[in-house]
């Protein structure tokens, strides 16, 4: 096992406790090791933790503990038992969580959805795919599942350099993996984005039930629909939903259909938010409720200029969109977009609006995707609710 000397003035982010270690943080190497080998980290001869190692990702080392122990089988069940033990204390009698979310769960590279005793999984890095094997069998020895999909991110793979997957890896299962949330009947997508589902939103979503009562929805960025169902299992009167992904509105009216919601009660768009936000202003067609859900607008530090941009000009046209009264939910998944930042984008949209904002709910992402405190990056998703007023003369 090599050994990796970190430099005398590095920063106190890893000695507290991130996980995170880039080339300029090593002063040396010593000893021989293969990419995706597990090597051990000191700092000033004292032992910081032990990781696997990869020379083609700008993150250098990613540790997976803090202890003298050997990463083998038996380390790789305790882990997902521990992790599992930990969403039933959340969840109590749910079946489908966040099992593993990376560094969030100290196992960085990897996560792992569980869509009632179906899994999905997305190997992130060349370390994790190296312990696939064990992560694999874990899951068989602890759940017993119906079937485990890979659903890994092709660009990660070729950066890490390791084969890309995408399919089913034990048993066969549907191409649409029916689960519950909050009660109300889902797929996920094997085919979708990510694992097929955004669960990070499940208690946002809630909140989103509990206000639509007998309101006008609209649904922006809908996906396969998960704000504007709860909205409509809410009662709303109506809901529109916006996607420009003809395979997830495909996904959407599967979900509407096996919940029973009759066709009047809803209506979809394939098209670009941005652009259908405009034109229901120009055609002088506005909501009672609007949910706004975008993608991540910045991959990179270079992108965050665009991405404050791209939000604002978001929000701005979400909010002309809502009736005076009315009420408006953003979210934002950005990480690099941190929530001060985010809070910044929605006063200067309102400010240019000319409206007042009366902050109803703030969520964040639901804590089967938990925030480490000594770790930034695990803290990404911003949910706000606001109750809207012109104040145009």
């Amino acid at each position: 096992m090599a050994n990796i000397y970190l430099k005398n003035n590095i920063k106190s982010r890893i000695l507290n406790g991130h996980s995170w270690i880039y080339e300029n943080e090593i002063e040396k190497i010593l000893g021989d090791y293969d990419n995706g080998d597990i090597v051990d980290v000191f700092y000033n001869k004292k032992f910081v933790g032990r990781g696997y190692i990869n020379n083609n990702s700008k993150i250098r080392v990613r540790l997976l503990t803090k202890k003298h122990e050997t990463i083998n089988y038996e380390w790789i069940k305790n882990k997902i038992k521990k992790a599992y033990e930990y969403r039933k204390l959340l969840f109590n009698k749910e079946k489908t969580f966040r099992l593993i979310f990376g560094e969030g769960d100290y196992f960085p590279g990897l996560i792992i959805d569980k869509f009632e005793n179906y899994f999905v999984i997305q190997v992130n890095t060349l370390g994790i795919y190296r312990l696939k094997k064990y992560i694999i069998d874990a899951l068989i020895e602890l759940f017993n599942p119906e079937g485990i999909f890979e659903k890994d991110d092709e660009k990660n793979a070729k950066i890490e350099g390791f084969d890309y997957e995408e399919r089913w890896i034990y048993k066969e299962g549907p191409e649409l993996i029916p689960f519950e949330i909050n009660g109300i009947k889902f797929f996920a997508d094997t085919l979708g984005q990510k694992t097929g589902f955004f669960l990070d939103q499940r208690y946002n979503a809630l909140k989103v039930k509990e206000m639509a009562n007998n309101k006008t929805v609209l649904d922006g960025f809908a996906y396969t629909g998960n704000f504007g169902v709860h909205a409509l299992m809410g009662n709303a009167k109506h809901v529109t939903f916006l996607d420009y992904s003809d395979r997830a509105l495909y996904v959407l009216e599967r979900t509407l259909k096996i919940n029973n919601i009759p066709k009047d009660k809803y209506e979809l768009y394939e098209a670009n938010t941005f652009d259908q936000l405009r034109k229901f202003d120009d055609a002088n067609i506005y909501f009672d409720f609007v949910i706004i859900d975008p993608p991540s607008l910045a991959k990179s530090r270079k992108s965050i200029k665009n991405a404050i941009r791209g939000y604002k000009e978001l929000n701005l046209r979400a909010m002309k969109t809502t009736k005076n009264k009315g009420l408006f939910a953003t979210a934002s998944c950005t990480q690099l977009v941190y929530e001060e930042e985010f809070k910044k984008i929605i006063f200067d949209a309102a400010k240019d609006n000319k409206i007042l904002l009366k902050q109803i709910y703030k969520g964040s992402q639901s804590p089967d995707h938990p925030v480490i405190y000594n770790i930034l990056e695990t803290e990404y998703l911003k949910f706000y609710l606001f109750e809207i007023e012109s104040y145009k003369i």
